[in-house]
């Protein structure tokens, strides 16, 4: 039995249906009629059950409507409709994405059937500032191209708003924040790509807001996170009521909220925000434990003019946020394009593409800096300085991607290839001695440790001439974790040397409790010796104590004869630095003699 849909031609549309299926034979000249010559009101059923249909032209952008379409639907006219562009300006935001799926990927296709599409959105008749929104379900068949691309559609759209808020009640999570009630996270990302698109598309102007909680961390840790989350849930509740109608907000991360604002210029951005701002201070917060205020800072994005995808926008939010945030609490900022910012970041990105290159082609390798004894002049250990080989067969020092690659992650990645390269070096020189730097995140990478014993095979032979440097401020970072490595790395039989000591703030009991071996001075109180008294004065200072404590000192960055001799009878006990010569590669060690330890510098 043929569809309502089918027979639309009978209310008038002959005509759509014709330009539709490209011929008016297979339509019936006559309405339908029942048995005793009553005409069958098709039209009429269908708006009876809220339903109305469609035919779409996906080329063209053209939809013809049944003529209930605007009563069904709610609109002021079926004019409105006539074009996907604008009836999907009537679609909710966050479901815009779903429906072109539905669509995109419909299922069961036939050359001459087409393939069934079904999907529930929220709908705005008068548009998406208004209070008054229906939810429909819209089902059909459509028909692709060779490319496989939709071209044209034929469906029926049902207002099911009884039935929708039913299924809602079970399927609420799935779009919804559970703490706040809010859009989560996908959402809110689904609602603000399909607003990006649409003010490119129409040049009219639109904001998001990025928005942060100032004072999450003190409440959670004074309260406790139940009421941490009671604070969340409030913000949330204020910003809300601050709302207009049709704008949108969503929780993006722990302590930070997106919202939407649609048909908003600078002015208007920059209004609201205020108004937010105002709004949380102002409110007195109800917890379980006490009234509480908070305080909230917003980082702004005006679209399309600062951002042109959805990526854009939500990282160029966060820009504009930690701007506001550096400034002072409470403050809102607008993202400000910057030349030099977008260099910094493409450079950052070359970087780190260059280096998971280098890690995945196996060309980072390691070369060798002598650390010398004071008492004979000859290396007493080497420290492993990683080298990144370009595929044209230059090297790059770390100084130049290292911070870049801890910036982005990539350190465990950087500090587990290195110590590979470190034990392969200690296992084909059986005399030689090494020191290896590692980052702060490894302190806390129990597969690093791991890693370590996997490729010693637990043998003190090797372990016994591996130091492990590990920076001050790393080091005070969690002094819990660090006791904790450096206990485990002495069981393990190496050694371990504090870096860059004097550039944090570590008291000389830490270095006790860490049961360290050896502290590194940072190059900057080296470089500079002869000219500042001062630093001689803690070099001293630091010797007494490390003496007291039976620690090894290194001087680094040493590179004059002058400098060497004033640290020796500073008491240092090692040096490094360009004055005992350039890093080396592997190779190259046995002809300088320094594996045998019969040069002496000095």
């Amino acid at each position: 039995m043929p569809s309502p849909y089918e027979h639309q031609s009978l209310a008038g549309n002959r005509a759509v249906a014709s330009r539709a299926t490209g011929t008016e034979a297979d339509l019936p000249s006559d309405p339908l009629s029942s048995g005793d010559g009553e005409v069958f009101d098709l039209v009429g059923i269908l708006s009876s059950v809220q339903e109305t249909a469609y035919l779409w032209d996906m080329a063209s952008g053209r939809i013809e409507w049944e003529s209930n379409a605007a009563e069904v639907l709610g609109v002021r006219s079926i004019r409105e409709l006539g074009t996907s562009a604008n009836f999907q300006f009537l679609i909710a935001p966050e479901h815009i994405q779903r429906r072109h799926d539905a669509i995109a990927h419909a299922t069961n296709a036939t050359s001459d059937q087409g393939a069934h599409y079904r999907v529930q959105y929220r709908f705005s008749p008068r548009g998406r500032r208004s209070d008054i929104s229906l939810w429909l379900e819209d089902h059909g068949r459509a028909w692709f191209d060779e490319a496989g691309n939709p071209v044209r559609a034929k469906g029926i759209i049902r207002v099911i708003n009884e039935r929708y808020f039913e299924e809602q009640r079970l399927l609420y999570r799935s779009d919804h924040d559970e703490l706040t009630g809010q859009l989560n996270r996908m959402r809110l990302t689904d609602a603000l790509g399909a607003v990006v698109a649409r003010s490119e598309r129409s040049g009219q102007s639109c904001a998001f807001l990025m928005i942060a909680i100032e004072n999450l961390a003190m409440v959670n840790e004074a309260f406790g996170f139940d009421v941490g989350d009671e604070l969340i849930g409030a913000v949330a509740r204020v910003i809300r009521s601050k709302l207009r109608a049709g704008d949108t907000i969503g929780r993006y991360s722990s302590n930070k909220f997106g919202i939407i604002l649609n048909d908003c210029g600078p002015g208007s951005m920059r209004v609201a925000s205020e108004r937010f701002i105002k709004a949380v201070r102002d409110a007195t917060i109800e917890t379980s434990a006490c009234a509480l205020s908070a305080s909230i800072s917003i980082g702004a994005v005006l679209l399309p003019d600062h951002a042109t995808t959805t990526h854009q926008s939500l990282s160029r939010a966060l820009q504009a946020l930690d701007q506001a945030r550096r400034s002072r609490s409470g403050t809102y900022a607008v993202y400000e394009p910057s030349a030099a910012q977008d260099s910094t970041r493409k450079r950052n990105i070359t970087i780190a593409e260059d280096v998971l290159s280098a890690l995945d082609e196996q060309r980072m390798l390691v070369v060798l800096q002598p650390i010398v004894s004071t008492k004979t002049g000859t290396p007493e250990l080497y420290e492993c300085l990683l080298r990144m080989k370009r595929p044209d067969g230059s090297l790059v020092p770390a100084g130049e991607f290292i911070t870049v690659a801890e910036q982005l992650g990539l350190s465990r990645l950087i500090d587990r290839r290195t110590l590979e390269l470190a034990i392969d070096v200690l296992a084909k020189h059986p005399k030689l001695h090494l020191a290896v730097n590692v980052s702060g995140f490894t302190a806390s990478d129990h597969e690093w440790l791991v890693a370590l014993h996997r490729l010693t095979g637990g043998r003190r032979s090797l372990t016994e001439r591996l130091t492990i440097e590990i920076t001050e401020t790393a080091a005070i970072h969690d002094l819990d974790l660090s006791i904790n490595f450096v206990d485990t790395l002495k069981e393990l039989g190496c050694r371990v040397a504090i870096d860059d000591f004097g550039a944090g703030y570590t008291s000389f009991k830490n270095l006790k409790i860490l049961d360290v071996d050896m502290v590194k001075i940072d190059g900057s109180f080296v470089t500079n010796l002869l000219e500042e008294p001062t630093n001689r004065v803690f070099i001293k200072t630091l010797v007494e104590i490390a003496q007291t404590f039976g620690l090894d000192t290194v001087a680094e960055w040493v590179g004059d004869q002058e400098t060497a001799r004033i640290l020796t009878e500073c008491g240092i006990s090692h040096l490094q630095g360009f004055l005992f010569g350039q890093p080396l590669m592997e190779d190259e060690l046995s002809k300088g003699g320094f594996e045998s330890g019969t040069a002496a510098f000095y």
